[in-house]
C-alpha cells in the first residue's frame, strides 16, 4: 500500500515537472486561438443533452450546467461554487470555454488536459459536486427513450450501454465550446484600430513593463503551470461550516497527513505533497474575463481592478510575483486591455429535458 502511494506521488511529481518545462524558444507570447476542434457530431450532440441533464446527479437535482452556466461563459458568477445538496464548495467554478486547450485541469492541476473525460467523471461522481453513480447513470439513460436514441446514434445500436460513455460524450461536447473573436484577436490579425487607445496602451504594458506574459502567454494567455501568488483566503470558507467540511474532505481524500488540522487551501500541495507546491495553483486563462468574475481560485477578488492592484503590489505572503511601480493610469490601461480579451458568448440552444418512459426488451 505504501509503495503504491509512493508510486502515485512520483507519477504526480513527473507530471508537474513536465508542466514546468519552459516554453519553446522563439514561441510568440501572444497568439490567436487555433481553429475549432474536429469532433464526433453524434457524440457531441449526446454530450450537449447530458451536460444539461440533472438526472446524472445522485438525486436528479443538479447538472453540469448548474455550476457552468452558458451565459456566464460556463462559469457561475459566484465567488465559491455551490456544492451537492447539503454541501458547499471551497473553490471558484472556472469557465469552460476552450477547455480543450488547457494543459492542466482543476485549479490544482491534478488532471492532465488530455483527460477531459476523466475530469468530467470526477465532477459528476464526486460527493461534493453531483454525487452521481456511473451504473445508475447508464440505467437512467436507458429509461429515457429520446436520450437513449441519441446514445444509440453516438455509439451504435448494438453496443453495450456503459455509464462511462456519458463522460466521454460530455467531453466531446466541451471540445466544441470556444471563445469567440475578441478585439484582441482582431488586433493580432492586423486590425490596429480594434483596440481602443487605453486598451492598446494596456497591451504594451502587458507585454512589456508589467511582465504579464511571463505567465500569461499562448492562445489562452496561460502558461498552464503552477504558481504561488499568496492569494488571500476567502473568509467564507471558514465562516461557512459546509465549505470548511468540503475543504477538509478534499484534503483527506488526497492523503494529506492529519487533514482535519489544516484549515487553508494548500493548492497543488494537497495533491503532490511537495513543499514547492504549497499554495500553488494553475495559471488561469485571461480570455473571457469580463464574463467569468469573481476572480482567483477562491473568487476573493470581485473586480479586475482588484486583481491588477494585487499583482501590481507583488501579490501576498510567499508570492513569486515582484512588485511593480505602475501609475494609476497604467493600472487602468491594463484593466482596459483585460476587458478587451472578452468576446460575445457563442450561441447555444439549451435542450429541453426529456421525460422518462419505458424501453421495450433489453434496450440493447
Amino acid at each position: 500500500m505504501r509503495q503504491t502511494a509512493r508510486n502515485v506521488l512520483l507519477a504526480w511529481g513527473v507530471a508537474f515537472a513536465t508542466l514546468a518545462t519552459p516554453a519553446a524558444a522563439g514561441e510568440p507570447a501572444l497568439q490567436p486561438l487555433p481553429p475549432a476542434a474536429v469532433v464526433d457530431p453524434a457524440r457531441a450532440e449526446l454530450g450537449r443533452h447530458l451536460f444539461f441533464e440533472s438526472r446524472l446527479s445522485g438525486d436528479g437535482s443538479r447538472s453540469c450546467a448548474s455550476c457552468h452556466v452558458p451565459d456566464k461563459a460556463y462559469a457561475d458568477g459566484l465567488p465559491l461554487a455551490r456544492g451537492y445538496n447539503g454541501t458547499e464548495h471551497f473553490r471558484n467554478a472556472p469557465g469552460l470555454l476552450s477547455v480543450r486547450r488547457r494543459a492542466r485541469l482543476m485549479w490544482d492541476g491534478r488532471r492532465s488536459g488530455d483527460d477531459l473525460a476523466g475530469a468530467v467523471r470526477e465532477m459528476v461522481t464526486d460527493a461534493q459536486t453531483m454525487n452521481g453513480d456511473t451504473r445508475v447513470i447508464a440505467e437512467r439513460i436507458r429509461q429515457i427513450p429520446p436520450l437513449f436514441a441519441l446514445w444509440q446514434r453516438a455509439y451504435g445500436a448494438q453496443a453495450e450501454l456503459r455509464g462511462e460513455q456519458a463522460y466521454d460524450a460530455i467531453a466531446e461536447f466541451l471540445r466544441t465550446l470556444d471563445f469567440g473573436v475578441s478585439a484582441f484577436d482582431r488586433h493580432l490579425a492586423g486590425d490596429r484600430s480594434a483596440l481602443p487607445p487605453l486598451a492598446a496602451e494596456g497591451l504594451r504594458l502587458f507585454d512589456g513593463k508589467a511582465g504579464c506574459t511571463q505567465c500569461h502567454r499562448g492562445p489562452l494567455l496561460s502558461d498552464g503551470r503552477l504558481h504561488r501568488l499568496g492569494v488571500p483566503e476567502n473568509p467564507a470558507i471558514l465562516r461557512d461550516p459546509l465549505r470548511t467540511v468540503s475543504l477538509l474532505r478534499h484534503q483527506a481524500e488526497h492523503g494529506m497527513p492529519d487533514p482535519m488540522a489544516v484549515r487553508t487551501d494548500l493548492g497543488a500541495f494537497t495533491i503532490t505533497h511537495q513543499s514547492a507546491d504549497r499554495g500553488a495553483f494553475v495559471t488561469p486563462t485571461l480570455r473571457g474575463l469580463a464574463q467569468t468574475g469573481p476572480y482567483m481560485h477562491n473568487g476573493v477578488f470581485a473586480s479586475l481592478d482588484e486583481v491588477v492592484a494585487f499583482h501590481e503590489r507583488g501579490g501576498g505572503p510567499g508570492s513569486e510575483l515582484r512588485a511593480l511601480a505602475l501609475t494609476a493610469h497604467e493600472r487602468q490601461a491594463l484593466v482596459a486591455f483585460l476587458q478587451a480579451l472578452s468576446a460575445p458568448l457563442p450561441p447555444l440552444v439549451v435542450p429541453p429535458p426529456f421525460d422518462y418512459g419505458s424501453v421495450a426488451g433489453d434496450a440493447q
